[in-house]
């Protein structure tokens, strides 16, 4: 039994370190890097759920340094730095993605979270991207809920993780520190919805609740985001009629001008063609009239 769960805590580490990330299977990975690995959480809390995994870079970070937060901040502040910088981009790939599928499927899209448990219960660092539903089948016990909700403490975003860098030292080396004492306790708070703050006394009932709300959002939201979609069509259509009529009078204005420069062609070629006659005229008229005609004294028949 051990065992196994010795093999359970390294399934992510496992993944972060294959050599051949392709080779794991589309319904476990969704894409990778050379430097991150992005899954689909085996048990999601949410409609969305992801996990962005960074993995070891020969020379640079190793396997166990990261472990979790606490042993990547470990590691020094600048090394630290750069691997949540290298997860935050990824992981704002993703949420692009996500909220692209959002509106495919679900006709709408909603708030995303993006953030890290400070007390993991996984081995290797792991960033959850999640949608802010928390509707799941896999949400099951008080401690799942408490462990994602937004405003509880234990789900520390990706944002506010960042911040701490621009800190003062002293507030960076507190924060840094992670004590399971710290955050543990924050897992056996009340049951409360995160929407509306209200209390319950069972997870079924809150799940219920929760499903509720999430309705109540699609209701509402969906018809705004089918006018939003209308709007932006029309904005479409506009667009391209309006590139159409400009293009069709460059085309007309184009024939117009091929049409007056054969007309002034035409013009000239007349003109030239007209040109000798008109001198002969000229010199007919200048001739003496016995030159022009024939002899002045040629009698009258």
């Amino acid at each position: 039994m051990a065992a196994n769960r010795d093999d359970w805590d390294l399934v992510l580490r496992n993944y972060a370190v294959r050599a051949r990330p392709e080779e794991i299977s589309p319904n476990v990975c969704l894409c990778h890097t050379d430097t991150s690995i992005v899954i689909h959480d085996r048990y999601p809390k949410s409609i969305y759920h992801f996990l962005v995994l960074p993995r070891p870079i020969p020379g640079f970070i190793d396997v166990d340094e990261l472990t979790d937060l606490r042993t990547l901040f470990k590691c020094g502040r600048e090394k630290a730095k750069k691997v949540l910088d290298g997860l935050a981009e990824e992981a704002a790939k993703l949420k692009k993605e996500m909220e692209e599928n959002m509106l495919q499927h679900n006709k709408f899209k909603w708030d995303i979270w993006i953030g890290f448990h400070p007390v993991p219960s996984l081995k290797h660092l792991h960033l959850h991207v999640m949608s802010a539903d928390l509707c799941s089948d896999a949400m099951k016990i008080k401690k799942h809920y408490n462990s994602f909700h937004p405003q509880r403490g234990f789900f520390l975003h990706l944002h506010e993780v960042l911040s701490w860098f621009e800190a003062e030292p002293s507030f960076y080396a507190r924060k840094i520190q992670l004590k399971p004492s710290t955050y543990e306790p924050l897992l056996k708070h009340d049951l409360e919805c995160f929407h509306c703050n209200e209390e319950f006394k069972t997870m079924p009932k809150l799940k219920e609740h929760l499903q509720e709300e999430w309705d109540t959002i699609a209701a509402r939201e969906r018809p705004i985001w089918a006018r939003k979609k209308a709007a932006r069509k029309r904005a479409e259509e506009k667009k391209q009629a309006a590139e159409k009529a400009r293009a069709h009078g460059a085309d007309e204005g184009h024939g117009n001008d091929k049409g007056e420069g054969a007309s002034k062609k035409r013009a000239s070629q007349s003109d030239d063609d007209a040109e000798p006659n008109t001198k002969r005229a000229r010199t007919s008229e200048s001739l003496p009239e016995d030159e022009a005609g024939g002899s002045a004294t040629e009698p009258e028949t």
